[in-house]
C-alpha cells in the first residue's frame, strides 16, 4: 500500500490510481461508478488527497441516506424559520465545502428537483439557501459516485441528461473484486493486520486452503463484505489459525460456486466461462437422460407379447415424452433463473420454439 491508500496490484487498480493522481490537480468533476462495496469512497479520498484542496477537509454526503424532504436543506443550508423545525440559520454542505471537495455518494438517488439546483451550482458556483433571498457563491470541486448506470437512469427520465454530462467529465469505473482476484490476498492481510492492531490481539495464521477459498469466492458485497468476513473470523478465532472452516459459514455461496467447490482441482477461469461450461454440462446430461428414456420407452413398447403381462407394470411406469419434455423445460427455466435465452440454449431449442412450447404446456 502506497501513500495513496489504495490496496491492489492488479492492472485495473494501477491504471485507476494513475488516472486519479493525474486528474487530482485539476478542479474537473469526477464521476466514480461501480458495484456497491468496491471502494468508490476510497478513490474519492485519494483524488482529494492529491488535489490542491487537500489542506481543507473533504466533505462527504450520502444522497441515498438523507430523506428527500431535507436533502436540499442539507446541501444548500437554510434560514431560520424557512420551514417547520428551522429554529436557526444553518450552513449546508456546499458552504462547508467551500475551497474544498464535496463527495456526493449515491448521486442517482438525488431527486430531480434537487438535481436542477445542483446543476446551477456546478455551472455558476452559486446557490440559494432555503428561505434566503440572497445567493451565496462557493468554490467547490465535485466528485460523485453511483452504483447505477446513469445513462440508463437518464433514459428512464430519473436523472437529468445535462447534469449527467456535466458530472462525467472524467469517469472512473471501479471493477468488482471478482474481476481482480490478484488483489484479494493483499486485502485479506491488510484487514487482518488492521483488526489485530486495533484490538491488541495476536495475528492469526491463515492457511493455504483458506486463501484459496477466499480467492475463489465471488464476493457479491465486494471489499466491504471481505472486510466484514475477515474481522468476524478473527473475532471468533480461538486457536490462532484461520482455515477453510473458519470462513465457510461466513460466505454465501451461489449454486455455481457450490459446483466449483466440489471440483477436484481449482479452475483458473472466469465465472462467465465456468457458467457456460456448467450449462453445457447440464445440457449434455439432460439430452443423455432424454435419449435413454426414449430408448427405454421404444424397447418397452416392442416387448414380446408372451411377456406383455409380466412387463405391464414396467410399461405403466413409463413417463410420456411430452411430460419429460415439459419437466426438462421447467428445470431449465429454474436453472437459468427465468432467462429464456439461456434456457433455450441449454435445451438445444430456438427461442421461438421454447416460447411456443411454454404456451403449449401452459408454463
Amino acid at each position: 500500500m502506497a501513500d495513496h491508500g489504495i490496496i491492489g496490484k492488479s492492472k485495473q487498480i494501477k491504471d485507476l490510481i494513475d488516472i486519479s493522481q493525474q486528474v487530482a490537480k485539476s478542479d474537473i468533476s469526477v464521476l466514480i461508478y461501480g458495484e456497491s462495496g468496491v471502494g468508490k469512497d476510497v478513490f474519492a479520498r485519494t483524488i482529494h488527497k492529491f488535489s490542491n484542496r487537500s489542506n481543507n477537509k473533504l466533505i462527504s454526503v450520502n444522497c441515498g441516506a438523507i430523506p428527500e424532504g431535507i436533502l436540499e436543506s442539507e446541501l444548500f443550508g437554510h434560514k431560520k424559520g424557512s420551514f417547520t423545525g428551522a429554529i436557526d440559520d444553518r450552513k449546508g454542505y456546499f458552504e462547508l465545502a467551500d475551497k474544498s471537495t464535496l463527495f456526493l455518494d449515491e448521486i442517482a438517488e438525488m431527486p430531480l428537483t434537487t438535481q436542477v439546483k445542483l446543476l446551477r451550482v456546478l455551472e455558476t458556483g452559486e446557490f440559494l439557501p432555503l428561505g434566503s433571498e440572497t445567493t451565496k457563491k462557493v468554490d467547490v470541486r465535485i466528485i460523485a459516485a453511483t452504483n447505477k448506470d446513469l445513462q440508463t437512469e437518464v433514459d428512464a427520465k430519473r436523472f437529468r441528461k445535462d447534469l449527467y454530462f456535466r458530472l462525467k467529465a472524467v469517469t472512473l469505473y471501479i471493477p468488482p473484486l471478482r474481476e481482480r482476484k490478484e488483489d484479494i490476498i493483499l486485502l485479506i492481510n491488510h484487514f487482518l493486520k488492521n483488526y489485530v492492531d486495533l484490538n491488541n490481539s495476536i495475528l492469526p495464521k491463515i492457511t493455504n486452503d483458506a486463501y484459496e477459498l477466499l480467492t475463489n469466492y465471488s464476493w457479491p458485497g465486494n471489499i466491504r463484505e471481505l472486510k466484514n468476513v475477515i474481522e468476524t473470523a478473527a473475532a471468533l478465532d480461538t486457536k490462532g489459525r484461520l482455515d477453510q472452516n473458519s470462513f465457510n459459514n461466513l460466505l454465501s455461496f451461489t449454486r455455481l460456486e457450490e459446483e466449483i467447490r466440489n471440483l477436484p482441482v481449482t479452475l483458473h477461469k472466469t465465472s462467465e466461462s465456468l457458467d457456460r461450461e456448467i450449462i453445457l454440462g447440464a445440457l449434455i446430461e439432460i439430452k443423455k437422460d432424454l435419449n435413454e428414456l426414449k430408448n427405454f420407452a421404444y424397447k418397452s413398447s416392442n416387448v414380446n407379447t408372451q411377456n406383455r403381462e409380466t412387463d405391464l407394470t414396467e410399461l405403466n411406469e413409463i413417463v410420456p415424452i411430452n411430460i419429460l419434455e415439459k419437466n426438462a423445460i421447467i428445470n431449465a427455466i429454474k436453472f437459468t433463473k427465468g432467462n429464456k435465452r439461456k434456457a433455450a440454449n441449454l435445451l438445444g431449442l430456438s427461442e421461438r420454439t421454447l416460447y411456443r412450447k411454454l404456451n403449449e404446456y401452459g408454463i
